[in-house]
């Protein structure tokens, strides 16, 4: 949910309580201590972690592992695709304490080398879609859906449109981009399922955290 929007919901509930608290007998130096303390909070998930502090606690109550568990599975199909078109990995980070630890706003993550230029061959970039669209594809192959890849929906349609390629062109290639690892993906299910639970294992949480490796230099990351 967006910091406004987050902040919006708690105006809008202290003034319900503020209205209906006293009829309901609650008083109002405690709804008046809740409002306080409740703002704090807002501030501080917004001044140090973000405004994912809500995604950190999900993580760490029961049923956080599922949670984790998708964003894992998304990571894997960028790994598990990058790794087939010989991409090299930098590094995946699952879970929103994982990217906090490295400073990233972010529920997970998949870094690879920047590309040497701005502008690439159609070949290249066939490659990039296939890559760029694996973490969706890997959802859509063990979920039936899709929930994450927004950046990289986003980043995939720059990279075309930086090489100087056509939107119809940039679609056709995406559409049949994307066939390809759905393919790939489904036949590879047991090894996408098994990496997603490797990932799993190591994502730190709260009261589980792991030691984070130092990043490399300028990395690309996917959602």
């Amino acid at each position: 949910m967006p910091n406004a929007l987050r902040a919006g919901v708690f105006v809008a509930a202290v003034t319900v309580l503020a209205v209906f608290g006293p009829l309901l007998g609650l008083p109002a130096g405690a709804i008046a201590l809740g409002a306080g303390l409740g703002l704090a909070l807002l501030t501080l998930d917004a001044a140090r972690l973000g405004g994912r502090g809500g995604h950190l606690l999900a993580e760490s109550l029961p049923g956080g592992e599922r949670r984790l568990r998708r964003v894992a599975i998304h990571e894997a199909g960028h790994a598990l695709v990058a790794a087939s078109e010989n991409l090299p990995v930098q590094r995946v980070l699952v879970g929103t304490l994982a990217c906090l630890q490295a400073g990233l706003a972010a529920g997970g993550v998949t870094e690879f080398p920047l590309p040497e230029h701005a502008k690439m061959p159609a070949e290249e970039l066939r490659r990039w879609s296939r890559v760029l669209q694996a973490g969706m594809v890997a959802e859509e192959v063990i979920y039936g859906s899709s929930v994450g890849g927004s950046d990289d929906r986003a980043l995939l349609g720059r990279l075309w449109g930086l090489s100087g390629f056509d939107v119809d062109t940039a679609q056709r290639e995406q559409r049949r981009a994307r066939r390809e690892i759905t393919t790939l993906l489904r036949l590879q299910r047991h090894d996408l399922e098994g990496e997603a639970d490797r990932l799993l294992r190591t994502a730190p949480r709260l009261g589980r955290p792991r030691p984070q490796a130092s990043p490399d230099p300028a990395p690309l990351p996917l959602a």
